[in-house]
């Protein structure tokens, strides 16, 4: 198998799940680490054993060397990043969202299919094993037509007025936060489970601590868990939302409705939908995320533990154990990943393929999707996410 190789752009929490996503799929080697902050780059490169080691992300996209961008920066670099790597040629992985506002992704996406590499946004929820089970089952028929799509994602990291990291700054995050952060995965994944997407919406966003204490030094995603005295912070004003509740609906004329909020004391990263079909109905939550629930009107429903054998067989390849062996939150990436270097591996032009996993196009959709949330917020009126 021909190696091919990778330079991951970011050192936070997502930076080093990328590398060791990475590690484990076939005929990839991450050959550079790059980051702003050298000494955290030195120390992942340390851990898994990477060759190259840069203080700029111009660095890596520089290194004649390195096939593929993982960018995994802050948001407010994303495009940058993503757009110089086109430039310059490479394959790019992009975390998510894909830039700041849809008029830059339009400009990614339009550089990428001039120039035909290989592009990829990291909706790794989508790689769950039950997740492509679920999608198999609306596309066989199954659950009959999409009626009702509803749910949550819900977190608390930002639960008190003292939480604080660099996505409550619109400057460095976007003008929008637990939607744009959260609730565009959620949105990825019934839009990639029913083949439809959102095309019109309703929203209601709120603040919850308008200020908060900001800490002197900066605080990793995830990572703030105690609350630091007050002589350490200082007092910031909060532009951007901690919950929505979102009304949409679908193309064909399904009705949904979501919760997101990263506020809500208890939950970590629980992430639950529910799709009602005129047939049967599925649910599934991302912290139990080896079961599916099948809901049935004229008999018992049902719970299905993941098995490759009671899969569909399209979605086998994607559970990597037997029944009763459980796979979790690291497989998505590894699956997605694994997918992307498959179509870099094989030279097809992505742009004459159907790629399986999701691209620049999706991101920019999401983008979109995100910017109609906010209209409507500001108006108070149904939105068109075409507009």
């Amino acid at each position: 198998m021909k190696t091919i190789t990778a330079g991951v752009i970011g050192t936070g929490f997502i930076g080093p799940a990328h590398v060791e996503a990475l590690r484990r799929t076939p005929g990839v080697q991450v050959l550079a680490i790059g980051s702003n902050e050298p000494e955290r780059a030195r120390e992942v490169a340390r851990r898994y054993g990477i060759m190259r080691v840069y203080d700029s992300w111009e660095a890596v996209v520089r290194d004649a060397d390195v096939q593929v961008i993982h960018n995994c920066t802050p948001n407010n670099l994303h495009f940058r990043i993503n757009k110089a790597a086109i430039l310059a040629g490479k394959h790019v992985v992009s975390e998510k969202p894909l830039t700041m506002t849809s008029r830059e992704s339009a400009e990614l996406l339009s550089l990428v299919r001039a120039r035909g590499v290989v592009n990829a946004v990291n909706f790794n929820y989508r790689f769950y094993p039950l997740i492509q089970e679920a999608r198999a089952r609306v596309l066989h028929g199954e659950l009959g037509e999409v009626l009702l799509v509803h749910g949550h994602y819900l977190q608390d990291w930002l639960f008190y007025d003292t939480d604080y990291n660099w996505r409550l700054e619109p400057e460095t995050s976007g003008a929008s936060r637990a939607v744009a952060d959260i609730g565009s995965h959620w949105f990825d994944l019934v839009q990639f489970i029913t083949g439809r997407r959102v095309v019109r919406l309703v929203a209601d966003l709120m603040t919850v601590h308008p200020t908060r204490r900001k800490p002197t030094s900066a605080v990793e995603t995830f990572k703030g868990k105690e609350r630091p005295a007050a002589a350490r912070t200082r007092s910031v004003e909060i532009s951007t939302e901690d919950a929505a509740t979102i009304m949409f609906r679908l193309e064909g004329g399904a009705r949904g409705v979501v919760m997101v909020s990263q506020v809500s004391a208890g939950r970590k990263n629980h992430q639950w939908f529910e799709i009602d079909g005129s047939a049967t109905a599925l649910a599934w939550g991302q912290e139990e995320p080896n079961t599916l629930w099948i809901g049935r009107r004229e008999k018992a429903n049902e719970i299905l533990v993941k098995d490759p054998s009671l899969l569909h067989e399209e979605v086998r390849r994607y559970a990597h154990y037997p029944g009763g062996h459980p796979e979790g939150y690291p497989d998505g990436p590894k699956n997605l990943f694994t997918n992307v270097y498959e179509l870099i591996r094989s030279g097809k032009d992505p742009r004459t393929v159907t790629p399986e996993f999701p691209t620049f196009a999706d991101g920019h959709w999401e983008n979109r999707l995100v910017e109609a949330v906010l209209k409507s917020s500001k108006t108070r009126k149904w939105i068109d996410v075409n507009a």
